[in-house]
């Protein structure tokens, strides 16, 4: 095993990686931008070294000269590159096999084929795979509205770069076609450099179903088996199950063995993930394959209790699948999962990213539930980076199983100072269709109520707000209504000279005299140390000379008794 990994990204990916790392007695090093120096990330590394420029947090995260300058710095002998970010940029692997670190991940010339879409479904195509129909790729828009015309619709604009739905567009009619080029063509160079789009056949109601497979150097291919990712928004998506519902075991089995026969045609090593579309028919076609570690792993890793970092990382250490006791018979399913992506994002306004600072945060537990992710009390959530909070991954026997565990987790959730989708992932697990398994690409469009405003009690904050400021501004309650001390005293004549009191007799008859008097008495003497207590003790800090007087006059005459 290595013995010091860096992390080239942030969050919680970097959070999973070095857990993974820690756990295989490896050390792990961060890298941060001056803007994430207060990231969860960076405290979980055993080393962390600030990258890139102030004010460009992004750019920091892609640059492969910073990376590999801050792996030398460190004494790195291996980069992991979670997703996102540098995760399927050649030039990275380049990078680390000029400097001689390892980088956990399929090679060059595979990122490069897996990284243009055009071109992995021409390898798909080659490896006997369906595929759908789609034009050549080009950076032309006339020479792809020309293709358009012996194309049916609807149809998608796709980036061959593209990723997480960025440069991606779909098209109902040939009139719509150039406005969707020239917004998809202009995302793509915005998000990849490369403006480059083709057109591909749109499947109506499908369903996206992925299966994790693993690949090691030796030739030795498996699968996980699949998951169904179909609750989508904007092409990204929301809701991971696995395995997939109401999937017919055979039709798995051959998703399954062609992205198994994929990832041997191209001599894949590494984690990654074969893409597909199933139509309504039940016939499936690859869609394109990510060479990297998936959001939603996790789901993959609970129903198989196989740790696919750790996987990751013993692979690109050298290690084998059989040797890592990973054979496909090996293999098998338990239960269900269900992935959350829980996001500072408001579903009723477009689904609009939120910032501020997290000023409550209460996560769930208990059986069955995991968390991931790098939120916390106090987190500063920027407009710079992807709006995932945390991914809640809740398992169970069944479905059903998982879905209340899943619903019953969400309500745990306390999470205030930015807006979050949780109320809308809520509505998503309580949807009868949903329930059923009866999810497509399209679910969330066809069930707009989903997106309904839903604005927590906040009942938790509301009664914290209450106590600080009562605590601060009120602590013996409400202000009372002045009232003159005066006026509580009791009734006296205080034009008639007060009757005689101990002065008066301790004078009259002198110390010996008033001692002896005192002993004979039967009646208790009772003697009141207000009035020189008030002067010469604490309680000369609530009582002034000026209430002594006010009140002297009554006592006189109302309690003569008093020694």
């Amino acid at each position: 095993m290595f013995e010091k990994i860096l992390v080239a990204n942030r969050g919680e990916i970097a959070v999973r990686a070095f857990r993974a790392a820690v756990e295989l007695g490896a050390q792990t090093v961060a890298v941060f931008p001056w803007e994430d120096r207060n990231s969860l990330h960076r405290l979980k590394a055993d080393q962390s070294f600030q990258i890139g420029e102030r004010g460009h947090p992004v750019r920091a995260y892609l640059s492969v000269e910073e990376i590999l300058k801050a792996a030398r710095t460190a004494g790195a002998d291996a980069i992991y590159p979670g997703y996102g970010f540098l995760s399927e940029n050649p030039d990275l692997a380049e990078g680390c096999a000029r400097a001689g670190i390892t980088f956990v991940g399929p090679p060059a010339n595979i990122l490069e084929l897996a990284g243009n879409k055009a071109r992995a479904i021409a390898a798909a195509r080659a490896a006997g795979l369906p595929v759908l129909a789609s034009t050549a790729p080009s950076a032309a828009p006339a020479v792809l509205i020309e293709a358009a015309e012996a194309t049916e619709f609807p149809v998608f604009v796709k980036a061959v770069a593209g990723g997480g739905g960025r440069g991606m567009r779909r098209v109902g009619t040939p009139a719509e076609l150039p406005e969707a080029l020239g917004a998809a063509m202009r995302e793509a160079e915005a998000a990849f450099g490369d403006p480059t789009v083709y057109l591909e056949r749109a499947v109506v109601d499908a369903r996206h179903i992925e299966v994790q497979v693993l690949a090691d150097a030796a030739g030795n291919v498996i699968h996980l088996f699949d998951r169904d990712c179909s609750v989508q928004r904007r092409h990204q998506k929301v809701v991971e199950l696995a395995p997939a519902p109401n999937l017919n075991p055979e039709l798995r089995q051959r998703i399954c063995a062609d992205a198994v026969a994929f990832a041997r045609a191209i001599g894949y090593v590494n984690a990654g993930t074969v893409e597909f579309l199933l139509d309504r028919a039940g016939r499936h076609v690859f869609i394109e394959m990510n060479p990297r570690i998936q959001v939603e792993h996790t789901v993959t890793e609970e129903v198989t209790d196989v740790d696919l970092v750790q996987a990751q990382l013993r692979i690109a250490a050298g290690e084998t699948l059989p040797g890592m006791g990973l054979t496909q018979d090996a293999i098998a399913v338990r239960g269900v999962a269900l992935q959350c992506r829980i996001t500072t994002e408001d579903p009723a306004n477009g689904f609009r990213p939120g910032t501020g600072r997290i000023t409550a945060y209460r996560s769930p537990g208990g059986a069955g539930v995991r968390l991931d992710g790098s939120a916390a009390l106090g987190a500063e959530i920027e407009a710079h980076f992807d709006s995932l909070l945390v991914k809640l991954t809740c398992r169970g026997r069944d479905l059903p199983a998982a879905i209340r565990r899943a619903r019953r987790a969400l309500a745990e959730f306390r999470i205030r100072g930015v807006p979050t989708n949780i109320a809308f992932l809520t509505a998503v697990l309580d949807d009868p269709d949903f329930q059923a398994g009866r999810v497509t690409t399209s679910f969330i469009e066809d069930h707009p109520g989903l997106l309904a405003p839903r604005i927590p009690a906040d009942r938790g904050t509301k009664l914290l707000t209450y106590l600080a400021d009562v605590t601060v501004n009120r602590p013996h309650g409400a202000p009372p209504q002045l009232v003159d001390p005066v006026e509580k005293l009791p009734r006296a004549d205080l034009g008639s000279p007060p009757p005689a009191g101990s002065r008066q007799r301790l004078r009259a008859l002198g110390p010996v005299e008033f001692a002896r008097e005192l002993r004979r008495q039967e009646a208790l003497a009772v003697t009141d140390t207000t009035f020189r207590d008030a002067h010469q003790s604490l309680l000369a800090t609530r009582v002034r000379s000026k209430d002594l007087l006010t009140v002297a006059g009554h006592v006189a005459r109302t309690v003569p008794q008093l020694l």
